[in-house]
């Protein structure tokens, strides 16, 4: 088994940045890709990005290309999503997930460990 724990939500203004963390632990964590998701109220989970177990591959949904950055430490087993010029829009419960092989996907299925979530506000 592999536990997630994510950390750095909170409340930020619009326009201000926040970087979530997610810390991996449980079974060696070897050759796993990541990704965040996050859902709003309402709403179905959506991708937000995802990065390859050896991070040279790195996918990002369009409503956040060029304002969110994933990365990873895979000494740490941490991965990390740097969100700027945050959105009233992008105000969402964040999860991290992690899938048993070494190539990042976007689709929720494909995904077989999920943290607990973090609460990300944006206020306008």
């Amino acid at each position: 088994q592999v536990q997630l724990v994510e950390s750095g939500g909170g409340l930020v203004q619009a326009g201000g940045s926040l970087r979530l963390s997610c810390a991996a632990s449980g079974r060696t964590f070897n050759n796993y890709a990541m990704g965040w998701f996050r859902q709003a109220p309402g709403k179905e989970r959506e991708f937000v990005a995802a990065i390859s177990w050896s991070g040279d591959s790195t996918y990002y949904a369009d409503s956040v290309k060029g304002r969110f950055t994933i990365s990873g430490d895979n000494a740490k087993n941490t991965v990390y999503l740097q969100m700027n010029s945050l959105k009233s829009e992008d105000t969402a419960v964040y999860y991290c997930a992690a899938r048993g092989g070494p190539r990042a996907r976007i689709k929720i299925h494909e995904y077989d460990y999920w943290g607990q979530g973090t609460q990300v506000t944006v206020s306008s």
